[in-house]
């Protein structure tokens, strides 16, 4: 990588290496720097690309689906670029009949249209489901990945492209031509970029239980999701806004963990590996993506629970800005400068 800008991320997070590859692929000479220690919020998470269910169940998301299918439409090319694996099984929905019915509902509203099942199919794609729900909703739009593996994938196609890695913080642009903060809610970078000042840290926890690792689709229900993974079946998670400590709480997870033991009772009182990572929120969800009010800043973070669904799209807005090309149709929505009153 010879004469292209010379690019410091902030970040080794699903932001920051997919953001540091597709720099590395624009010719620019890329370092990323993290300092390690605390869990990053990507490796804690499920590794969830479901752009139908994040409209349809978190409220924050409901005026969001296109951008969130854009942005899993991506992912085909990362998955062929870094060789991360793609789980495309789908994901199915599991509840009370009022519950289901809405969410019945709302994937029509979306254009979507679920395959409704009996409980024979639904126990069949989704081992040890309980017989207390009668059906359920599939759909095939929303896919994922196992996360530590897919950090390790992308880490390695950028270190082959020449991407370094540097552990240790970031105090600035130093001699870089460009600084991409992609570093959650980080407050010893705020000073850096005056757009920062709009993120909320949010406390995500999740229980992995490792007995657990049958092959199946990623169940969602109501007050839980149970992800099945080479490291044991994960059931999540909490969003405990304006909490920045990566202390596992067992008393804030208990809910969480209830309502996994009801769609597989087999879970209820099964070892447990907790752990928790802090997300960065926007006041409409969304993360920042682009271009800060500060010199040779770009902004890629806050994506809230959608870290690895965005990555992609974040990623292909931080070339376009340092490379001068066209950022694409989403830049936008989610241009850092949005909410005003910061710079």
């Amino acid at each position: 990588m010879t004469g292209g800008a010379k690019v410091t991320v902030a970040g080794a997070g699903a932001l920051g290496l997919a953001a540091a590859l597709a720099l590395a692929d624009a010719g620019c000479e890329v370092t990323v720097c993290d300092p390690g220690g605390a869990p990053s919020a990507s490796a804690v998470a499920a590794g969830m690309l479901a752009p139908v269910f994040e409209a349809v169940l978190d409220p924050a998301m409901s005026g969001a689906f296109d951008i969130l299918l854009a942005a899993r439409d991506l992912w085909p090319a990362v998955e062929a670029r870094a060789q991360v694996a793609l789980d495309r099984s789908g994901a199915m929905a599991v509840g009370d009949e009022v519950w289901l019915s809405g969410v019945a509902s709302a994937l029509v509203r979306l254009g979507i249209h679920g395959i409704d099942l009996p409980r024979s199919t639904a126990q069949a794609l989704a081992p040890g489901l309980s017989n207390e729900f009668a059906r359920g909703f599939l759909v095939r739009e929303d896919w994922r990945v196992e996360p530590v593996s897919a950090l390790s994938a992308l880490h390695r196609a950028a270190a082959a492209t020449g991407v370094t890695f540097e552990q240790r913080s970031v105090e600035g642009l130093g001699e870089a031509d460009w600084l991409v903060i992609a570093s959650g809610a980080d407050a010893r970078l705020a000073k850096l970029a005056p757009e920062l000042s709009v993120l909320t840290p949010v406390k995500g926890q999740i229980a992995r239980y490792p007995a657990f690792r049958d092959a199946g689709v990623c169940v969602r229900g109501e007050g839980a999701y149970v992800v099945p993974g080479s490291s044991g079946a994960a059931v999540g998670a909490t969003m405990e806004e304006g909490v920045s400590d990566t202390a596992p709480d067992p008393v804030a997870l208990a809910p969480v963990l209830a309502a996994g033991a009801r769609l597989f009772p087999r879970l209820d009182g099964a070892e447990t590996r907790l752990a928790a990572g802090i997300r960065a929120a926007t006041p409409d969800g969304l993360p920042l993506a682009g271009l800060s009010s500060a010199p040779e800043v770009i902004l890629a973070t806050g994506a809230r629970r959608n870290g690895w669904l965005l990555a992609p799209l974040v990623a292909q807005i931080v070339a376009a800005c340092v490379t001068g090309r066209e950022a694409g149709p989403w830049a936008a929505r989610l241009d850092p400068r949005r909410f005003g009153g910061v710079a």
